[in-house]
């Protein structure tokens, strides 16, 4: 199976795409915004694309040509304004969402916030607002096409080592979650059809990623 990563240059995506290139049965094709961003993926022996989240959805689309699944792990960051949380966590994801359909490709993986609910919204800080509700209406979108898609909504992130031991259901106690096992839990629900049409928190806990993942 060939993966697009798109955000593959973020701390996820790097994760991400190593985990990947590590799997036999796996290829990444990884999204970057740069040339200059290569050299990481092509000592993988990664393909890399380099297209923006903000150019016109045919760009992602041709991004997109010759892989099975995508996986949006991209974000705004935390030391943007509210323009780019709408430009990249709404409008890119949505445009990536559509761009899959011109592609043909119907495997999708959407990384999204801890809790994207409406109660979320009007729960967070007037900062974090506009980032929780960019979230929601992408995870809404996404769901509400005939792609076989997967929403991940991790704990807080962290860059600790990861532990391969998480709890996953559709609502677990806010936690933390380091950022190399939430790429190890994308490629088990790539590798997982019964993820398909799930979305589902994931927080370290006792299990392994793959018991996590299987009971769904």
């Amino acid at each position: 199976m060939k993966i697009l990563v798109v955000g593959a240059n973020g701390q996820i995506g790097r994760h991400l795409v190593s985990f990947i290139q590590e799997n036999d049965s796996l290829e990444a094709k990884a999204m970057i915004r740069k040339q200059e961003q290569a050299s990481f993926f092509e000592n993988l022996g990664a393909e890399t694309v380099v297209a923006d989240l903000e150019q016109d959805t045919e760009a992602i689309a041709k991004a997109a040509e010759g892989v099975d699944a995508i996986v949006f792990v991209a974000g705004s960051g935390p030391h943007t304004g509210k323009d780019k949380t709408i430009m990249v966590d709404l409008d890119g994801a949505v445009k990536t969402v559509e761009a899959a359909k011109i592609a043909g490709v119907k495997r999708f993986i959407m990384i999204s916030s801890f809790d994207t609910t409406r109660a979320a919204i009007q729960d967070a800080s007037s900062s974090f607002a506009p980032y929780v509700a960019a979230k929601h209406y992408a995870d809404e979108w996404l769901k509400r096409t005939d792609l076989d898609y997967t929403i991940i909504h991790p704990g807080r992130l962290t860059n600790d080592k990861g532990t391969k031991k998480v709890e996953a259901a559709t609502e677990v106690e806010r936690n933390e979650i380091p950022r190399e096992d939430v790429a190890s839990v994308i490629v088990a629900s790539l590798e997982n059809e019964k993820t398909i049409g799930k979305e589902f928190q994931v927080v370290t806990g006792a299990k392994s990623i793959k018991d996590a993942i299987d009971i769904i």
